[in-house]
């Protein structure tokens, strides 16, 4: 069982480490800096699985900005990181135009947050941790048809909000 959660992470954290193209981390040491902050908490708050897997997706997501952030900070103004968005999320040609700032991409979905906490869980586990429909509805604890009508909506307001931040 250990095994397997496990290489799901891996899974996970190379998915990351292949969309970040600064390549800042290597993908166990992804996997177990986000297992330790896991640890961490003093009651842990997942269900099952499922649940410990998207959240140690969300974890690994945090991580990378952190440290995407540090380095754009210890740039003094240097370029942000930049990722590529895969056709599960945004369909557009972003990924060949070089991707989408890390930062941006973030501080987009902490917006979506703000108007709609479930829609940005969507994209977390959808985009993010690679759940499917199914594995995302039984984290969240709701239908795959809800899943599906708010991932749809979900990217299209990132892709507008994202298109917002590039023209600013």
């Amino acid at each position: 069982m250990v095994e397997q959660v496990y290489t799901e992470l891996r899974r996970i954290a190379e998915r990351y480490v292949r969309h970040e193209q600064a390549k800042s981390v290597q993908a166990s040491d992804l996997v177990h800096e986000a297992y330790l902050r896991l640890a961490k908490e003093r009651s842990p708050q997942w269900q099952n699985r499922t649940h410990f897997v998207a959240l140690a997706a969300i974890s690994m997501r945090r991580l990378l900005v952190e440290r995407a952030r540090a380095r754009h900070a210890a740039k003094r103004g240097g370029a942000n990181v930049q990722v590529t968005l895969d056709e599960r999320l945004l369909v557009d040609d972003r990924a060949e135009r070089g991707g989408v700032d890390l930062v941006a991409l973030d501080r987009a979905l902490t917006d979506l947050a703000e108007i709609d906490a479930q829609q940005a869980r969507i994209v977390e586990l959808r985009f993010f941790a690679g759940q499917s429909v199914e594995e995302t509805a039984e984290a969240l604890g709701i239908s795959p048809a809800t899943v599906k009508r708010h991932w749809t909506i979900a990217k299209a307001w990132l892709l507008r909000a994202l298109d917002g931040d590039a023209a600013t």
